[in-house]
């Protein structure tokens, strides 16, 4: 049984619940809440001393960490995961994209303003974040006038790994409404077999 260590509304870790919901395998989840530090326990620090999450732990005990490395090894066999090298070389393109061009502007603005008060410092920071978000938007709008998925003709990891925060970017101050075909891309990867939508356990 493989285990996930992640905060569920996370989208860094909500990727691998919706890879494993849509490959159909069970596995066991434990919530970590980063608001509480519960990342930076001596147990968790054990498994990645970055007190990053998620963290896949293996029944063996071996442990991985990076969110868009975990969905490539628990991918691997499946059709999410092309097997021919371009195919797949392009899906890994996008989710290099996703962790370089994209997470870090849309995600950290997703976080400031849903997490932080209003007050904060880390506020100051929002214009640079969202321009280089809206240029990542930019982007993936420009793809998805010529091809309806991030992997080329097909829904693989590339399209969870930019569903996650894509799909909540308007958390950060993103408008997704200057962005059709990403809309309409959204409510693709929504209509996939097995589909789960994001869980944040403190509003339930």
């Amino acid at each position: 049984m493989i285990t996930l260590y992640g905060m569920s509304s996370s989208g860094n870790c909500y990727k691998l619940q919706l890879l494993m919901a849509q490959l159909g395998r069970e596995y066991a989840w434990e919530e970590i809440d980063v608001t509480r530090g519960e990342n930076l326990s001596p147990e968790f620090l054990a498994m990645n001393d970055r007190g990053k999450v998620p963290v896949m732990k293996l029944d063996d005990g071996r442990t991985m960490s990076e969110s868009n490395a975990i969905l490539n090894y628990l991918a691997q066999g499946s059709e999410l995961l092309p097997d021919a090298p371009w195919d797949r070389a392009k899906t890994l393109q996008w989710m290099f994209f996703e962790q370089y061009s994209h997470e870090p502007y849309i995600a950290v603005s997703r976080f400031i303003c849903k997490y932080l008060p209003a007050d904060h410092p880390r506020r100051a920071s929002l214009d640079a974040l969202k321009a280089s978000g809206e240029e990542a938007l930019a982007a993936m709008e420009r793809h998805l006038v010529r091809l309806p998925w991030f992997g080329g003709e097909r829904y693989t990891i590339a399209d969870i790994a930019l569903f996650a925060y894509t799909h909540v970017a308007e958390d950060g101050g993103f408008d997704l409404a200057a962005y059709p075909h990403v809309e309409r891309w959204i409510k693709r990867v929504r209509m996939q077999p097995g589909f789960v939508p994001m869980r944040d356990p403190q509003a339930d």
